[in-house]
């Protein structure tokens, strides 16, 4: 299923100030493929993360490397329901405590 296959690849793209990918830190609300268009639901951590624009060329870009077939990924930033701590995944609250983060 090439929602999964996306969603594996999601997992290269770290969060740029909190040290894991932004699948397991919980930013990744969906993933959907319609027509060769991948469409991505995602939060941030606060609404006004001025990473917004980062994260939305670079997940563009690096799914479009990846996987030549689709035609274009849009990136849908929702804030419903807000994130917080308890959407990160087991393995990243264990990634983040091994690298000394207390979570």
């Amino acid at each position: 299923m090439i929602e999964l296959e996306l969603l594996e690849k999601l997992k290269e793209i770290k969060d740029p100030e909190i040290p894991i990918d932004i699948v397991n830190l919980g930013l990744i609300y969906g993933v959907v493929v319609k027509d060769n268009v991948a469409y991505i639901d995602m939060t941030l951590t606060v609404p006004s993360c001025p990473a917004r624009g980062f994260f939305a060329q670079h997940i563009r870009d690096h799914i479009l490397k990846n996987f030549p077939h689709l035609k274009d990924v849009v990136i849908n930033f929702l804030f419903e329901p807000a994130w917080s701590r308890d959407k990160i995944s087991e393995e990243g609250i264990k990634r983040l405590r091994s690298m000394g983060w207390n979570i």
